[in-house]
C-alpha cells in the first residue's frame, strides 16, 4: 500500500466487514495517545456530523 502525501494523511475511508463499519486510525495518533490494539474506547456522537473517540474509563 502506497503512503499518502502529508496533506492527505488524515483522509480515511469508511469500510464495512461482517455488518460492522470501521475506520483505520493513523499510527501517529495511536502513538500520541498511547493506545494499544484491542484497547476499549468510547465512541460518542457530537453534533450532527462529528464523532468523538475517548479512552474507556472503568
Amino acid at each position: 500500500m502506497a503512503r499518502r502525501k502529508i496533506e492527505n494523511r488524515n483522509i480515511r475511508k469508511i469500510q464495512r466487514s461482517s455488518g460492522m463499519y470501521y475506520i483505520s486510525i493513523p499510527v501517529e495518533i495511536m502513538r500520541e495517545f498511547k493506545w494499544k490494539e484491542k484497547q476499549k474506547v468510547v465512541v460518542k456522537k457530537h453534533g450532527k456530523s462529528k464523532v468523538v473517540i475517548e479512552d474507556w474509563k472503568e
